[in-house]
C-alpha cells in the first residue's frame, strides 16, 4: 500500500504544503517536456489552493487542466465543477491554461463516454499531478459506494467512466456523472488525496483498514501499488 500521510495543524499549513508540492510537480513536468497536464477535483477544500496557483508563475500556456470528474450538467449549472474551475484556477496568469472538461452535448454520460475518453487521450500521459477529494461516504471522485457503473470504472483500462449513483444527502440531485476511473486516477506521477476534519478522517482511517470497495470505494485508490497517494490532512 502506497501512501505517504503529511498531517497538518491548521488548514492554512495544509494548503502552503499542497501549493508547493502542486507547484514542483508542474514546474518538473514543464522542465522534461514541452507541456503538463493538471487534474483537479471541485470541492471547498482546494479552492484556496486554486487561486493561490492562479497567481504563480507558470508556464500556463503549456499545461492543460482536465477534470477529475463531473455531474452531467451544462456549464451554467451551480454544481458544475468545470464552472468552478474557472472561477477558482482559470483566473489570472492561470487563464491561459487550456482547460479539458468532461461533459459535452450527449445527453447523457453513457453516451458522452467515447467522446470524453478521446478528449483526455490527448493529455500528456501519465498525467503530471491529480488533486482528489473524499466524501464522508467513501467516495472519491465521482466513484460513488455501489453506483451504477462502478465496477466497470474500477477495471477498465480507459482513463474516463459513466457513473449513476445512488442518491443521497452527499450526491445531491445530480446521480449522472463522468469521472476517472481507477486505471485514470493511476496514471498519474502525483496522486493527493486532499481531506479536512475529524469526520472525514475517519473516515479514511476507516477505507484504510481494508473491506469491500465497493462500500468505500477510496478504498481502491488507497490500496493499489501503482502510483503513492500523499494524503493531506488538517482539522
Amino acid at each position: 500500500m502506497a501512501v505517504v500521510e503529511r498531517f497538518y495543524d491548521s488548514r492554512e499549513a495544509m494548503i502552503d504544503a499542497v501549493f508547493e508540492h502542486t507547484i514542483d510537480a508542474l514546474r518538473a513536468a514543464l522542465a522534461d517536456g514541452d507541456s503538463a497536464s493538471f487534474l483537479v477535483s471541485g470541492g471547498s477544500s482546494p479552492a484556496p489552493i486554486y487561486q493561490r496557483l492562479s497567481e504563480a508563475e507558470l508556464a500556463w500556456n503549456d499545461i492543460k487542466v482536465a477534470l477529475v470528474d463531473e455531474r452531467w450538467v451544462n456549464f451554467d449549472h451551480d454544481k458544475s465543477n468545470e464552472a468552478f474551475i474557472v472561477k477558482t484556477l482559470l483566473q489570472n496568469g492561470a487563464a491561459n491554461a487550456t482547460l479539458v472538461g468532461m461533459k459535452n452535448t450527449a445527453a447523457t454520460a453513457l453516451d458522452g463516454l467515447k467522446q470524453c475518453e478521446a478528449a483526455y487521450q490527448t493529455l500528456s500521459s501519465p498525467f503530471d499531478i491529480t488533486i482528489l477529494g473524499m466524501g464522508p461516504d467513501g467516495h472519491t471522485a465521482s466513484l460513488f459506494p455501489h453506483a451504477q457503473g462502478l465496477t466497470e470504472a474500477l477495471t477498465t483500462d480507459a482513463l474516463c467512466s459513466a457513473i449513476t449513483a445512488k442518491q443521497s444527502e452527499v450526491t445531491g440531485d445530480c446521480t449522472e456523472r463522468m469521472t476517472l476511473s481507477l486505471a485514470g486516477i493511476v496514471n498519474s506521477k502525483h496522486v493527493l488525496l486532499l481531506i479536512s476534519g475529524d469526520e472525514k478522517l475517519a473516515t479514511y482511517r476507516e477505507a484504510l483498514a481494508g473491506g469491500d470497495v465497493a462500500d468505500m470505494p477510496v478504498r481502491a485508490v488507497l490500496q493499489q501499488n501503482d502510483v503513492p497517494v500523499t494524503v493531506y490532512w488538517a482539522p
